[in-house]
């Protein structure tokens, strides 16, 4: 009798190197137990055929269908002049649509023998369009003929009733994967089941072994709830359990308790603050003082909608610290922000701000930029005012974390941006403080309380869901530049209107537009539908809109451009203008995105908006209405009405609040790719979890895995987990749950 595969046993001893090779490259299966992990993404039921009518574009899939018609036709080519060029066009049905199938040249004999009329298959391919009609070209195709002597086995021997059909790639089909699957199965027995005896019996879950093999060869739709069901529970517990153990690990260091002076720079600057802190920030303000409060590092995300206050509430934070005799570190992550940051701030404290000079208060401090195209004798000033502590806020970029920045006493250190950063810098920053020091991270992306749980689950959180007083209500409409281009006139002649009422204005565009920058892709410019030709142009640019609005709708007003690729110096001297009002209208990439405050700014115009995700433009619309005019943003796009990207933006602008677009874009994206923007960039391990849906298994294993690591923090009665956990924090995972 053959000996059962190993779990780590490599695929390529199993399957042999040549498909082991592909599952490698392409889905990224190195062991029997990554192949046992790859589920099926949907199953087809023999007796039901799959809905033609709902492929998606450009997307690999699995369709079983029936072949209506098969038509083999000869034509005439540069290869075939004399008209012996043949091509077999075959439209296959489910009942809901219909595919045409195309072969062409040698490749047509074998399907022309094949795929008779009435022949079920299941076919396999890139689904794209050809004179307004869906095709594939070449699929591969395996027939399920009931006649034939071995075509109900190999049915039933995938699948019994049900056909498991796997997130595939052109190189390695649903079906063959399925098969590998097969060969493997047995070694399902071997799996070490990672949840306590007490958690699965009290839920009434499966054992693991059950459930992997009815996720992979279910007999009834019950048998795939089921093995769902327990391996949603894997996923979700295994992952809290690692968040859980990292909160419980940063609990047992040590860290200096911050508590400010009842008479310091905090009380001065509340003081002469012209507006009282909304009921958010007050509450938000003390989540964060008890946290600096105690000996521990605190280790807090901080979300706010755009204009919600976060910075007031961090500046506060770290005024607090120097109070306490410690120094604040903010970290931004673009230059652009920084020198924001740094001017913000330094007008929010006056001359709290001037510490150790003339005309500075007596309870003041001295607040330094720090990046990395400073002048040196700047640079070595602000590094000499860290180390002396004459210096108790610091504003820089990830130039802060250098080997070079030494600092008197890091006390707390504030993260403003959509990205957390990972476990080297974070590890450098606590090497700066003479003990561990507080951590702050700051979202402006809201952030559904799963996701925060999910992908931010080592932090507490704290929400601020207010807007400040004086800010103002924001009207967004979509322009359908391409349906009604009236419409756009009409956007121009409102921003001459806004400029015209002593405002000024942001125009937006997806790209720069200098030779940097790819060009459009010929092969994608073959489609000839309207929503086609809007995706595959290339995206509209900064030089050549600014170019056009100065010498077209918007002549005679003063016309600027911002970009990442400016030095710079170029770069703040535009901020500057545009801030002091010198510039009407500034044409921009996303490098406005974030932190961005020019109160007179009251309108923005998106072109291309259909290039930008939900939480994108939600970003950028909040760089207007910050002051006591109301905002205005324009989503101009040319898809048309009835295109998903249409909806997105009619999304966006049928609502202001973060939580719920950020829902609508989970609900709209893949998982992987939300989950995987948040851990950036690093591919998203859930395969069978749904942050959205699956909310409540997420928050119960949070509190099932806070239980289970403070009752036993190194899992020694729990061998089955601490391997679950070991083969999740291999050194991806590492990396993702250190950068969230």
């Amino acid at each position: 009798m053959d000996l059962v595969p190993a779990l780590d046993e490599p695929l390529k001893k199993v399957l042999g190197p040549p498909t082991a090779k592909v599952m490698a490259e392409h889905l990224g299966l190195h062991t029997v137990g990554d192949l046992l992990h790859h589920y099926p993404r949907r199953y087809e039921e023999r007796g039901q055929l799959t809905h033609l009518a709902d492929l998606p574009m450009d997307e690999h899939v699995t369709v079983v269908a029936q072949v209506a018609d098969a038509r083999l036709l000869t034509f005439a080519s540069a290869k075939a002049p004399r008209g012996k060029g043949q091509r077999l066009e075959v439209t296959i049905t489910d009942g809901s649509g219909r595919l045409q199938l195309v072969f062409f040249g040698n490749g047509v004999h074998k399907p022309h023998k094949d795929l008779l009329p009435g022949t079920r298959a299941m076919f396999s391919g890139k689904v794209s369009v050809f004179n307004h009609r869906l095709q594939l070209a070449h699929p591969a195709y395996e027939p399920l003929r009931a006649d034939s002597d071995d075509a109900a086995e190999t049915v039933d021997s995938w699948a019994g009733a049900l056909i498991p059909i796997y997130p595939a790639t052109a190189k390695l089909e649903s079906w063959k994967i399925a098969k590998s699957v097969q060969t493997v199965l047995l070694s399902a027995q071997e799996a070490v089941d990672p949840l306590p005896d007490s958690l699965r019996d009290g839920r009434g879950l499966v054992s693991l072994p059950e459930a992997l093999v009815k996720i992979h060869r279910p007999h009834t739709k019950a048998d795939i709830h089921d093995a769902r069901a327990r391996l949603k529970w894997d996923e979700a517990f295994v992952l809290q359990v690692a968040l859980a153990r990292r909160r419980h690990a940063d609990a047992q260091l040590p860290a200096v308790a911050r508590l400010p002076k009842p008479d310091g720079v905090l009380t001065a600057f509340d003081a002469k603050l012209p507006f009282t802190l909304t009921e958010g920030q007050q509450k938000v303000s003390k989540e964060i003082f008890d946290d600096l409060a105690t000996e521990h590092p605190m280790h807090r995300l901080l979300q706010g909608e755009v204009g919600s206050g976060k910075t007031m509430v961090a500046l506060r934070a770290m005024l607090a610290v120097v109070d306490a005799g410690g120094q604040a570190a903010m970290l931004a992550p673009t230059e652009v922000l920084a020198q924001q940051h740094h001017r913000s701030i330094t007008e929010m404290m006056g001359e709290l701000a001037e510490g150790g000079m003339l005309g500075g208060s007596e309870h003041s401090t001295k607040v330094v930029l720090l990046t990395g195209s400073m002048g040196a004798a700047g640079r070595r000033q602000a590094l000499l005012d860290l180390v002396t502590g004459e210096a108790g806020i610091v504003i820089g970029t990830h130039a802060l974390i250098e080997d070079k920045v030494q600092f008197h006493d890091l006390g707390l250190v504030v993260v403003d941006e959509q990205h957390r950063f990972g476990v080297e810098q974070r590890d450098a920053l606590r090497g700066k403080g003479k003990q561990p020091p507080h951590l702050l991270v700051m979202t402006a992306t809201p952030i559904p309380r799963t996701v925060a749980m999910t992908v931010f689950g080592d932090l507490e959180t704290s929400v601020l869901d207010q807007l400040p007083a004086g800010r103002s209500p924001i009207a967004s409409h979509v322009v359908p530049a391409a349906d009604k281009p009236h419409f756009l006139t009409r956007a121009w002649e409102r921003v001459r209107e806004e400029v015209e009422n002593g405002h000024q204005a942001y125009v937006v565009c997806p790209r720069i537009g200098d030779d940097i920058d790819e060009p459009a892709d010929p092969k994608k410019a073959k489609k000839k539908s309207p929503e086609d030709e809007a995706e595959k142009r290339p995206p509209l640019a900064v030089l050549d809109i600014a170019e056009q609005l100065a010498g077209g709708p918007l002549q005679g007003l003063k016309v600027e451009v911002l970009h990442g690729r400016m030095q710079p110096d170029d770069k703040d001297a535009v901020m500057r203008r545009f801030a002091a009002g010198e510039t009407d209208v500034l044409v921009a990439t996303t490098v406005i995105e974030v932190g961005v405050n020019v109160p007179n700014a009251t309108a923005m115009v998106i072109m291309d908006a259909d290039r930008f995700g939900v939480s994108q433009l939600h970003q950028l619309r909040g760089r207007v209405g910050r002051g006591s005019a109301a905002g205005l943003c324009l989503l101009v796009t040319e898809m048309p009405e009835a295109s998903p990207a249409r909806q997105r933006l009619t999304a966006v602008a049928s609502t202001l609040d973060g939580f719920e677009l950020s829902r609508i874009d989970l609900e709209q994206r893949r998982e992987g790719d939300v989950l995987g923007q948040a851990q950036s960039g690093v591919r998203s391990s859930l395969r069978m979890l749904a942050v959205i849906e699956d909310e409540e298994i997420i928050a119960e294993a949070r509190e099932e895995a806070a239980a289970v690591v403070a009752a036993d923090p190194e899992l020694t009665a729990l061998p089955g987990l601490r391997t679950a956990l070991e083969a999740l924090l291999d050194e991806e995972r590492e990396q993702y749950l250190d950068k969230g």
